[in-house]
């Protein structure tokens, strides 16, 4: 349990704890930490900074603000940076490992459930109730970012740009990324954002950094090479090694930025899972504590399971094991590198712009993700079509659902009216599916 809460100057930490304290503590966080990145990030706050003063107020909303502009997940990023600010490394390896394994050991669990019977109609009802709510979750995150990374004409147009190149052209990701980039740091100063520059910290010698950046890459890459080299550049292990390893250096914007670009992926380019597979990885994970992005390890899974070629569950927890490494080893080469230079990188007008406008850029992305999910929830039967450079998604209007319309209309009602959390909103939901599948006549 936490000590109570203190009412004192929070200006400054309070004296480091032991190793073993900090490992206690940063276990229970992550057991406790549902609810997805806000919630995460509210519960380490109120834990590290208001109970157990550990960090003050500014070292903890600065690395906050360093977290948000990295690929990958941001409240684990949060969680390293704490126990490297604590204990150095190892403080920050024990410190994101606790914040994602017990959330790990869950998914893993609830895939190979999945694998086995997700095609039972009671499984499937429950699945279609988590789909409904997993729409409005997306929406909401889609309104909550929008609210804090709009904040011009410039954004606005950096958001729709976004919007028009994924959804319409399927520009890749990663060129939406650079171009944000570009465009935010050759903005004119007169539009760039008007916060409150931090001064710069003291400078880290740059060999120390070379050493931190060749260790941590060799921890990344090493493993990975050696999957390919054992199963061949064509092994859907191969392919899960190369897609989310670069999927982790270029989705900036938290986890829904990283769903956005994943599920067209691995769903159009990649078939490995079907849109109705992709939604249902996600209510898992919003169902579990640790990062949301572990909806990576339910992909991983399952295109192994099913085109791994060998015995399905062990091909299926090789991929889960590789998409993990591939997903979450980087964190720890951003965050080790990166620490030490918080200071002087939003010291950077230029460079807060680009990432600043690369934020922004990301509210389009997920509106794109938002629209898709909507389409393939509430629709049977969903086509795409080409006009020369465009691509359009075209429902089928007599394939609406009408119990999935429903279902989402409840969960929106839940988290915009009545205000409830994710787990009661995914239950609920579920739960008033199962009933319709037990009342409904055959």
């Amino acid at each position: 349990m936490g000590a109570p809460a203190d009412t004192t100057d929070k200006s400054h930490p309070a004296a480091a704890p032991s190793f073993r304290e900090a490992f206690g503590v940063f276990a229970a966080i992550g057991l406790q930490s549902f609810g997805g990145p806000a919630a995460q990030i509210a519960l380490m706050h109120r834990v590290l900074v208001e109970e157990r003063r550990w960090l003050s107020e500014r070292m903890f909303l600065s690395a906050l603000s360093f977290c948000m502009l990295l690929p990958g997940p941001e409240a684990m990023q949060l969680a390293t940076y704490s126990g490297w600010r604590l204990h150095g490394t190892k403080g920050g390896l024990a410190a994101g490992l606790l914040f994602v394994m017990p959330g790990a050991a869950l998914v893993l669990a609830l895939s190979i459930f999945y694998g086995a019977y997700g095609k039972t109609p009671s499984v499937a009802a429950l699945f279609l109730g988590v789909k409904a709510a997993v729409l409005a979750i997306v929406l909401e995150a889609l309104i909550r970012l929008g609210r804090r990374a709009l904040r011009g004409w410039a954004d606005w147009l950096a958001a729709a740009a976004a919007f028009v190149a994924i959804f319409f052209f399927r520009v890749p990701f990663p060129l939406v990324v650079i171009a944000a980039a570009a465009a935010g740091y050759f903005r004119p100063a007169a539009a760039m954002p008007t916060a409150p520059i931090p001064q710069a910290g003291a400078a880290v010698p740059l060999s120390q950094t070379v050493r931190t950046v060749a260790l941590w890459l060799a921890v990344w890459i090493v493993p990975l090479a050696t999957v390919v080299a054992l199963f061949g550049p064509d092994h859907v292990l191969a392919q899960l090694a190369w897609f989310f390893s670069k999927l982790a250096v270029v989705t900036f914007g938290g986890a829904y930025a990283v769903l956005a670009y994943m599920a067209q992926a691995v769903v159009e380019h990649y078939g490995w899972l079907s849109p109705g597979e992709m939604l249902d990885g996600l209510g898992l994970a919003e169902t579990t504590n640790g990062p949301l992005i572990l909806v990576t390890e339910f992909v991983g899974y399952t295109a192994a399971h099913r085109f791994g070629g060998g015995a399905p569950v062990t091909m299926g927890v090789l991929g889960a094991l590789v998409t993990l490494w591939a997903t979450f080893a980087p964190c720890f080469l951003w965050i080790f590198a990166g620490a030490p230079y918080i200071e002087r990188i939003t010291a950077a007008p230029r460079l807060a712009s680009a990432l600043s406008t690369v934020t922004a850029a990301v509210v389009g992305v997920i509106g794109n993700l938002s629209l898709w999910f909507a389409l393939h929830v509430l629709f049977r039967h969903v086509d795409e079509r080409t006009l020369g450079p465009l691509r359009l998604i075209v429902p089928d209007p007599g394939s609406l659902d009408a119990l999935a319309l429903a279902l989402s209309a409840l969960a929106v009602v839940l988290l915009f009216v009545l205000h409830r959390g994710i787990a009661t909103t995914l239950a609920i939901c579920a739960s008033a599916s199962l009933l319709w599948l037990r009342l409904a006549p055959a």
